[in-house]
């Protein structure tokens, strides 16, 4: 569990042989147009301000809408403020939100259901890039997700299909006990992906910007003496127009993200993975 206790090539030639053939180099992707990027609604935009540097987390209300909620209502009550990352693995995740940064504390709110995986219609938000036949990988909004086919959709009782989030870079999710339903205020976010926690673990977003802080976290099960720290956790919607920073991220819904997933297909081939895909951001 993730709270308490988070789990040269051989070659030869002949004079008379041609020579060899050459790779040929990958033309660099033209750069995204204006109609290529989105702002995100600033009320679903976290950002946490740490001694490392900023992070900007988009919510992703659309997968697990009681989890987001939590993650607005105790930033706005100051809760992570001064929170440390107490359990950060290089090659997995940074923990923190625990008011005793152990991994043993919570808010006192009650703690929530699970929403390890959410329903799917035909008229939802949903950027395919990989079609199985049995299931769809795709995008809603940042977030890399898998779904059941959508051609089960006229089967079922509420003509949807279930979907999961996959834990790529970047990710956000809730760390929780023991217990499906005991995640109450602690979270992650991945530094690398890591496909276990898919289905057992509820994703309520992703780093949008400041991945490589996330990556420059001191690392330690747990962290010894001194920890990073979350300095200072707003929501965008809360933070003074005067020094509110402006974001942007490639929609990936749009032409330009469709040409990288093409581009990224024929180079990793059969090796494809939509957490290979990267979503472009600036913050001015």
């Amino acid at each position: 569990m993730i709270r308490m206790t988070l789990i040269a090539a051989l070659a030869f030639a002949t004079a008379a042989a041609p020579a060899a053939a050459q790779p040929m180099a990958q033309a660099e992707p033209a750069a995204p147009t204006a109609a290529d990027w989105r702002s995100p609604d600033a009320e679903n935009v976290m950002v946490i301000d740490t001694n490392k540097g900023r992070v900007f987390v988009e919510l992703a209300p659309r997968l697990a809408p009681t989890h987001v909620e939590r993650i607005r209502t105790l930033t706005r009550q100051g809760f992570y403020d001064g929170r440390s990352f107490f359990r950060v693995i290089d090659v997995f995740m940074a923990q923190t939100g625990d008011p005793l940064d152990s991994g043993a504390g919570g808010s006192d709110l009650p703690d929530m259901s699970a929403e390890f995986t959410f329903r799917r219609g035909a008229a939802d938000p949903f950027v395919p890039v990989a079609d199985t036949g049995g299931s769809q990988t795709g995008f809603v909004g940042v977030v890399p997700v898998m779904t059941q086919s959508p051609m089960l959709m006229a089967m079922t009782a509420d003509q949807k299909v279930t979907g999961w989030a996959l834990f790529c870079p970047g990710v956000a999710g809730m760390a929780r006990g023991s217990e499906e339903n005991s995640a109450n205020s602690q979270f992650f976010l991945m530094r690398q992906a890591y496909p276990s926690l898919e289905k057992r673990y509820t994703a309520f977003g992703r780093v949008v910007a400041g991945l490589e802080v996330v990556r420059a976290i001191k690392t330690g099960e747990p962290v010894a003496a001194p920890q990073d720290q979350m300095t200072k956790v707003r929501m965008l919607a809360d933070i003074p127009a005067a020094e509110r920073p402006t974001l942007r991220v490639v929609d990936t819904a749009g032409p330009w993200f469709a040409a990288q997933v093409a581009q990224q297909r024929a180079e990793d081939g059969a090796d494809f993975s939509a957490c290979n895909l990267k979503i472009p951001s600036e913050v001015k």
